[in-house]
């Protein structure tokens, strides 16, 4: 994930500019159109904004999902359409906002954050929504898989989707989003797994760089996913004509949600600083168990070196009887190496008793 994701304008652009970046690319628009009430259900896809307009004129409920990037011009045909505020269709068109509820007249703007893991690594798509009485908008730049499995359950007669309204459409969606941090937060559990094996048995660079990836991916995902516990919450608190009363006790199953999900991203935040711990404390014992057998070693071979060294002045015998007498010794070469052996094997016995081996 990025550092930085939100797009915006220029400083002092005036608010409510639907302007198009020049360094994005904009994705094919597609639109989808669900109209339905207790009786039928009606699917059309890929159709034009004005294929929309008829829908909103029923008192069935209609949910009109916009996917990929829309660009200023489409835009302001949605917004006209649907009567969309400025400044609402100004943070659709600026993804990686973060997420909020706004009020505006007769409708809700909703913002939040859909986690998908990508390689390893996590991609956050802005879901925009704009809730009224008798319709729901919703914007994805992504695509539509996580949302069809809500299409699949209005086309079934027994679900409790097709009487109730689009408040309750809502909160199928919010559901649907914020459990989507879920399989992405179990990623990062078996890459935790993994990562805690490879440092109790081979710590290397290369699982260092891993502990400082998941890390950030998980401080970026917090600053994201985070936010969203306070938007059910208002969602709860506020006296919204939009929400209705029933549909508060599933609001509160998905504010459980967010809650679950914040405590296993702290989790998994706090272990992967114990983990950098663990890894240094693994780096810093092999360190020491290296130098340790190189002391020893080094150790061994100082009696060994002077003994080498006494014996290497080479005095002639014949010249002075104070010089060495074993230079003429017909065992003396064997002997003295013998009596090194046997120094080496003194001092390994009495180091491994005293346990530094």
């Amino acid at each position: 994930m990025a550092f930085f994701t939100k797009r915006y304008h220029p400083p002092g652009t005036p608010p409510g500019t639907l302007t198009e970046s020049r360094t994005i690319e904009m994705m094919p628009l597609k639109i989808h159109v669900v109209d339905y009430s207790a009786e039928e259900v009606t699917v059309r896809q890929d159709v034009n904004t004005a294929d929309c307009r008829p829908y909103l004129q029923r008192d069935s409920n209609t949910w009109v999902h916009v996917q990929g990037r829309p660009g200023e011009a489409a835009l302001r045909e949605l917004g006209t359409a649907f009567n969309l505020h400025p400044l609402a269709l100004e943070d659709v068109l600026n993804t990686g906002q973060r997420p909020k509820v706004e009020a505006f007249d007769d409708q809700l703007f909703i913002i939040m954050s859909m986690p998908l893991m990508d390689k390893g690594l996590v991609e956050v798509q802005q879901v925009s929504l704009f809730l009224s009485k008798h319709f729901l908008i919703s914007f994805c730049e992504g695509d539509f898989a996580p949302f069809e499995s809500i299409v699949k359950r209005l086309q079934d007669k027994s679900s409790r989707l097709r009487p109730r309204g689009t408040d309750f459409l809502l909160y199928s969606v919010l559901d649907v989003v914020i459990d989507r941090g879920f399989p992405v937060l179990e990623s990062f559990g078996l890459q935790m797994e993994s990562l805690e094996d490879q440092i109790l048995d081979v710590a290397s660079r290369d699982t260092l760089e891993k502990i400082h990836i998941v890390k950030r991916e998980l401080i970026l995902l917090r600053r994201m996913l985070w936010p969203q516990r306070e938007v059910i919450n208002q969602l709860l608190r506020d006296d919204h004509s939009q929400v209705r009363e029933d549909t508060h006790v599933y609001l509160r199953d998905c504010y459980d949600h967010t809650i679950q999900v914040m405590d296993l991203l702290e989790t998994y935040r706090d272990m992967t600083g114990s983990m950098l711990d663990i890894y240094l404390s693994s780096i810093s014992n092999r360190m020491n168990d290296i130098m340790r057998v190189l002391t020893v070693i080094a150790t061994i071979f100082i009696p060994l070196t002077f003994i080498v060294g006494v014996y290497g002045m080479n005095f002639d015998r014949n010249v002075s009887r104070w010089n060495m007498p074993e230079l003429g010794w017909h065992f003396g070469y064997p002997l003295v190496m013998g009596l090194m052996f046997a120094i080496a094997v003194v001092m390994l016995v009495f180091f491994r008793r005293r346990g530094w081996l």
